[in-house]
């Protein structure tokens, strides 16, 4: 299973010396994937969880790309629907190429109602919008000559029934948001029953959870996957493996946007995590 790393590109504290040391740091950790998230316009309803300065997911990743040499990059989540499917195509294609095929593109509905209203896009109408997107951005990529012979993983996000069928029909894993381990336990099931009844191959689970370490175990049916003591942060990680996730993404980001100031709690859990992960080699395994 490959661990991956949510990496805050928005806040107060975010500039890119801030996004370089992150990228540096994930991939010397030795995690497998860094992720950012998309806003464009940052209306007052995304001013209030993602403060500017907002760095967009796509030009970011493409200078992060040239700072580093192994970690896959992607999205989590691009809004599909904020940008005509030709264009989003094009740059995922030329991002994946440059970088050697190391792009994983999540792709999403969005919830940003004003954000919707300023780019003149019918909030409404985003969850058809976002199929009718990703099946044009598929039928561009069919065209290898054109795009690139590179795969690019898609990702469906959402966490509604509604992403769930979508990733099914259309995507090539399902990447669920911040949730409970039963939850995801149940969710699991109902993935394969959706694609039973659809008559089409399961998607593999790509979740993005919680990495919120405590001195003492936190106990109640509220605990997010990933909420806890290292011991319950790695058996979540352990039941996720056993659950067939192929990717767990690490999400440090607590909600409030001072955090990105004060990056070295977020730092150390990471390095907390990818020791107990990717313990160091003895002495016998290095010869």
């Amino acid at each position: 299973m490959k661990i991956g790393v949510n990496v805050l590109n928005f806040g107060p504290g975010t500039d890119p010396g801030a996004l370089r040391n992150w990228a540096q740091t994930v991939e010397g950790l030795g995690f497998d994937l860094l992720m950012v998230s998309d806003h464009i316009a940052i209306t007052p309803d995304v001013a209030e969880r993602y403060p500017a300065p907002f760095y967009e997911p796509f030009t970011t990743l493409s200078w992060l790309a040239g700072l580093t040499t192994r970690i896959r990059l992607g999205t989590t989540v691009l809004i599909a629907p904020y940008r005509h499917p030709l264009l989003t195509a094009r740059m995922a294609a030329n991002l994946n190429e440059l970088s050697g095929g190391r792009l994983v593109l999540g792709v999403g509905v969005g919830w940003a109602r004003q954000e919707y209203a300023a780019l003149g896009i019918p909030f409404e109408r985003r969850g058809r919008l976002t199929d009718d997107h990703l099946r044009d951005m598929r039928a561009a990529w069919a065209d290898t000559a054109d795009y690139g012979k590179r795969k690019i993983p898609v990702w469906v996000g959402g966490n509604s029934d509604a992403g769930l069928r979508r990733a099914v029909q259309l995507g090539d894993a399902w990447h669920p948001l911040r949730c409970t381990m039963p939850w995801l336990r149940e969710a699991a099931a109902r993935l394969k029953e959706s694609a039973d009844e659809q008559h089409l191959p399961v998607p593999a689970l790509a979740p993005r959870i919680a990495l919120k370490p405590t001195a003492a175990p936190v106990t109640g049916p509220q605990r997010l996957a990933g909420e806890g003591t290292i011991d319950q942060i790695m058996d979540d990680l352990d039941q996720l493996r056993l659950l067939g996730a192929e990717t767990v993404v690490l999400d440090h980001y607590n909600g409030d946007p001072r955090e990105t100031c004060h990056p070295q709690a977020g730092r150390q859990a990471l390095a907390t995590v990818a020791a107990h992960f990717h313990p160091p080699l003895t002495a016998t395994e290095q010869s």
